[in-house]
């Protein structure tokens, strides 16, 4: 009996393309994406402007391109978002998939690029990401090298206490009551002995922390000096109201980065921050909340030291908490309605200059 054939049916196309991208330290995958035909090809490149400039050509080979969908753009996708966004394509920022649909579908390099590009595609991701060519970089390097050597500084002079247990009672003795500066430059100037007894051991060790603890205190001070000069040159309107410092405003600054007009609504923004609210409610509990505990840590946990101090010291806000206590509010609740009335304030505080996207100063 004859078979006949089934015909196929020729591939739809629409000539507008996704590329998707799974970023690593040597090497990228890149996926081609048509809107309406699927996957197309799969290419892996070097992470150089070689690599960078094969993988735009051969994207558009495939048609107009409407967007890269890039992971890590933050990390090892950050050379490449920038090559890309030079060249007058729009990255859009793409998360890695969650486990659960990593233990339905897999995981490779080429799914994590397919998957990069259907979440663009299907309008699953959407955020672009922070441009990093420009003072808010800057800030954010400096403040990573200050936020190491403070931690370095607190660690040396914990070490520095627990070992002083161990000292000769001279030594305890000449130490007792200074404050961390005193007892670093006193315990530095040590003499060092032959090593002959612990007491000479001890010595030497006490000499060589208290030094670190120096060196580390004079690099944490330059370092906080050089980043509250750039936040002044930048946006000296951030360190205007009650309670935010230098410190304070470049948290801010890193969270908005370059290009602010990015952060579409005040909302946006206090998500950014993990200030926002989460919606909880289930069949007949409409209506319920709960706090966000996502967002960048770090600056909420400055905002939370603005509202503290602001209970502590201002005026209008001292007025606020008794009004909302009385009403019945717990202080948990008061802070978090405090913090979201400060993420607004500094919000509005960012001016963004429409005709070239920077933070105007």
């Amino acid at each position: 009996m004859n078979i006949s054939a089934v015909p196929t049916i020729p591939l739809t196309r629409s000539g507008h393309i996704v590329i998707g991208v799974d970023t690593h330290k040597h090497i990228h995958v890149a996926a081609a994406m048509d809107s309406i035909g699927g996957i197309l090809a799969t290419l892996t490149i070097a992470t150089d402007s070689g690599g960078f400039r094969q993988l735009l050509d051969w994207a558009a080979s495939f048609g107009q391109i409407i967007a890269f969908g890039i992971e890590g753009t933050g990390s090892y996708g950050a050379a490449l978002t920038s090559y890309v966004r030079r060249n007058g394509h729009r990255v859009i920022e793409v998360n890695r998939p969650d486990r659960r649909m990593r233990r339905l579908v897999g995981k490779s390099d080429t799914l994590d690029a397919e998957n990069a590009a259907r979440a663009v595609l299907a309008g699953f991701a959407t955020a672009e990401p922070k441009t990093a060519d420009g003072t808010v970089e800057m800030i954010r390097q400096l403040k990573v090298a200050h936020d190491t050597a403070v931690k370095g500084r607190s660690a040396a002079m914990v070490t520095l206490k627990a070992m002083l247990v161990h000292a000769p009672e001279q030594v305890r003795k000449e130490t007792a009551q200074k404050t961390q500066i005193m007892l670093a430059r006193h315990l530095a100037t040590l003499r060092p002995r032959e090593m002959k007894t612990p007491d000479d051991s001890i010595r030497h060790t006490l000499r060589f922390i208290a030094r670190r603890w120096q060196h580390l205190d004079v690099e944490a001070k330059e370092l906080a000096t050089m980043v509250e000069n750039l936040v002044t040159q930048t946006a000296p309107q951030l360190l205007e109201p009650f309670g935010i410092g230098a410190d304070t405003a470049a948290e801010i600054l890193i969270v908005a980065g370059d290009n602010p007009e990015r952060i579409h609504s005040e909302a946006a923004f206090a998500k950014l921050a993990g200030i926002s609210p989460i919606p909880t409610g289930s069949g007949m509990t409409s209506g319920k909340h709960r706090i966000n505990h996502g967002g960048h840590r770090q600056l909420n946990a400055a905002i939370y030291h603005v509202v503290i101090g602001r209970m502590r010291f201002h005026e209008p806000t001292i007025a606020y908490v008794t009004r909302r206590t009385a009403e019945g509010k717990s202080k948990r609740d008061i802070i978090r309605c405090l913090k979201r009335y400060v993420i607004r304030e500094v919000y509005h505080l960012i001016d963004v200059n429409p005709k070239t996207g920077e933070i105007a100063t």
